[in-house]
């Protein structure tokens, strides 16, 4: 196996360290390689999937930070069909119905992920 180093400031260490022990995980390592198989299989349900699709979309974010996730959705507004958006202890919570190409959905889902603020992303494909 080969050996990577990541860098992670205090908070993220100590969620992590938390995370760990909450989940039963012998080491940081073997909870991280799970998250990273966790995420390669997210973008792998993608890859496989062809033609016009529907899928719903669930994301968390800092409520004073979503004018980028904004202006991605505005890319998207074309395949974007619904948008439930809920304000919550200065998280908010949205969840966007879209429709269309796959490879269209792809990008949506991988701007999102990277898109400042954003906490979560997570998809459901039908």
């Amino acid at each position: 196996m080969e050996i990577v180093s990541v860098s992670l400031d205090k908070t993220t260490l100590d969620e992590l360290n938390k995370t760990q022990e909450q989940l039963g995980f012998k080491s940081r390592s073997k909870l991280i390689r799970a998250t990273i198989n966790s995420l390669l299989n997210e973008y792998k349900v993608f890859e496989e999937l062809k033609g016009h699709c529907d899928a719903v979309f669930t994301i968390t974010h800092n409520q004073h930070e979503g004018s980028e996730l904004s202006r991605v959705m505005k890319q998207f507004e074309g395949v974007i069909r619904t948008e439930i958006h809920q304000h919550h202890a200065g998280t908010c919570l949205r969840v966007l119905i879209a429709c269309g190409d796959a490879e269209m959905l792809h990008r949506l889902f991988s701007l999102l992920k990277k898109s400042k603020g954003v906490r979560s992303v997570k998809c459901s494909m039908l």
